[in-house]
């Protein structure tokens, strides 16, 4: 059985509907209730964690959430996210042990902006851990559509047809 499959099994992860699998590990027992409007006046839990596998053949595809959400590297191959910022600005951040050549332990991406990511691997894995705060909540994850993306970003057309 490949490693992937072992860690699925092992740390009991689920499909997710981006791609790859995962796990809440963390889910605060409190709430704030004062937030800025675009959460529509609903209260959400002070933050929140998940365990998230991308196998080398798979992808996370282009979703966005109205939190920030930070990315923890854990283990399996580097992963390398794909993020368009509110200008069209598309930023790479790779995730991984290579510290020296750039790779990062941990990488936050803004709340509102567009990103993917897959591992470099094809034949590896990727395990990572994303923390969000205010925590996440379904109603403000939205996976992206590729015809709204290529109309306004249609100068990453190659990417975005990549993760959509």
């Amino acid at each position: 059985m490949h490693k992937a499959d072992d860690l699925i099994k092992q740390l009991e992860l689920k499909p997710h509907p981006e791609g790859g699998y995962f796990k809440e590990t963390y889910r605060s027992d409190e709430a704030i209730r004062s937030l800025p409007e675009r959460y529509n006046g609903r209260s959400r839990n002070i933050g929140t964690s998940i365990y998230f596998l991308l196998k080398g053949n798979q992808c996370s595809a282009f979703h966005k959430l109205l939190s920030d959400e930070i990315w923890h590297f854990y283990e399996g191959s580097t992963i390398k996210l794909f993020i368009i910022d509110s200008a069209g600005n598309l930023i790479t951040p790779e995730l991984g042990n290579d510290i020296s050549n750039g790779e990062q332990y941990q990488y936050t991406v803004p709340r509102n902006c567009w990103f993917s990511a897959r591992p470099l691997d094809p034949d590896g894995y990727s395990l990572v851990g994303c923390t969000v705060a205010p925590g996440f909540d379904f109603s403000d994850f939205q996976l992206a559509d590729r015809n709204y993306l290529l109309k306004a970003f249609p100068q990453h057309e190659s990417i975005i047809k990549s993760f959509t």
